[in-house]
């Protein structure tokens, strides 16, 4: 049978092939799913951490002291270190744990090495002849915690015990634990007694009140003594006083930020 010749196509046929494979191209496009590019994963931002606590200065520390007007009468600003401190807390005993306590009695310092900000005041009460120490200080929470740990042991530790002071005598030195109010973050109270007698062979008792109290990052130290009647209310009476003053001292501070 004879081939039929093949017929060519016109211009205009092969522009309308043209736009079909085009258009079926573009279905073709349309129906796969494009690609998309996975974005560079975003790193959470961590939580806001709460900013540090500001730190006391030397001006707070100063302003939150107590006075003799917050406790009242007989109390007055000292008239300078008592003679029994160097007569009968100046003394030493074999014991390392509890000659460090006659050492931080005497130098009236709790804590030791290096602080920051620190004031002191001194005030007397002539009636009782006792004498009062207390101190506000800018500490580390752990070096604060840790101290508190040492005077709470030291009932247990250095319970009963003998010292000799620089003169010589002999002493027979009692610790106890001491009440305090429930305020603060950390507190620790101890009552220490030095027994011995005079030349002429009169008894005499020295009784020290010691008072530690964290409010915070602020620390409070309050020692109380004398060779006659030391009352422990006092020294509850300036740990609470002492607390409210430093309260309103760090509002104040705040206010002014």
């Amino acid at each position: 049978m004879p081939r039929t010749p093949a017929r060519l196509l016109t211009p205009s046929a092969l522009s309308l092939l043209g736009a079909a494979a085009l258009l079926t191209a573009t279905a073709c496009t349309a129906g796969t799913p494009t690609a998309h590019k996975t974005p560079a994963s975003t790193r959470p931002s961590a939580a806001s951490s709460p900013p540090a606590p500001r730190v006391l200065t030397q001006a707070e520390a100063q302003a939150a002291l107590v006075t003799a007007a917050d406790l009242g009468e007989p109390w007055a600003p000292t008239q300078g270190a008592a003679t029994w401190r160097d007569g009968l807390l100046k003394a030493t005993t074999e014991s390392s744990a509890c000659r460090r306590l006659l050492d931080a009695l005497y130098a009236d310092d709790l804590f030791g090495g290096d602080t920051g900000a620190r004031a002191v005041t001194g005030l007397d009460d002539p009636l009782d002849q006792t004498q009062l120490r207390y101190q506000v200080l800018a500490l580390s929470t752990p070096d604060v915690d840790r101290t508190l740990g040492w005077l709470q042991s030291l009932p247990r530790d250095c319970g009963t015990f003998t010292a000799v002071t620089a003169h010589g005598a002999v002493q027979g030195v009692t610790v106890r634990e001491a009440d305090l109010p429930r305020i603060g973050d950390a507190r620790q109270g101890l009552r220490v007694t030095l027994s011995s007698e005079t030349a002429d062979g009169d008894p005499t008792v020295l009784t020290m009140d010691v008072a530690a109290v964290r409010v915070g990052d602020d620390t409070i130290a309050v020692s109380l003594g004398g060779l006659g009647d030391v009352s422990p209310d006092a020294t509850r009476a300036a740990v609470e006083t002492g607390v409210r003053r430093l309260a309103e001292v760090r509002k104040s501070g705040r206010a002014q930020i």
